[in-house]
């Protein structure tokens, strides 16, 4: 099943840092995914999104305000259930709010 991978964001260095390193994780691991780079505000908005870049998982947000090394990504990607993974991802310094 095809995985659909949002990176939300205005087009910020983080934000392109961000999509460079899905990109890699899904060509590196051959893995099944469209990958969409969504910039437009009010689109950003629909996902009550404050803080970017954040990556956005089959409609679910699995990443907010900073960015995850690869095989974070990689485990989200092959997660069931990334909501759950969540709760077990690391966090930045500032407790999940970009430094």
């Amino acid at each position: 099943m095809t995985k659909r991978i949002k990176i939300l964001g205005t087009g910020c260095q983080k934000c392109k840092v961000l999509k460079q390193v899905v990109e890699d994780v899904v060509n590196e691991n051959h893995i099944d995914a469209s990958i969409e780079k969504v910039e437009d505000l009010e689109d950003i908005m629909i996902y009550n999104v404050m803080i970017t870049p954040a990556l956005v998982i089959d409609d679910v947000i699995v990443i907010k305000g900073r960015i995850p090394d690869k095989k974070e990504i990689l485990d989200l990607l092959k997660s069931k259930n990334p909501t759950e993974d969540m709760n077990t991802t690391k966090k930045c310094c500032s407790g999940g709010n970009c430094c």
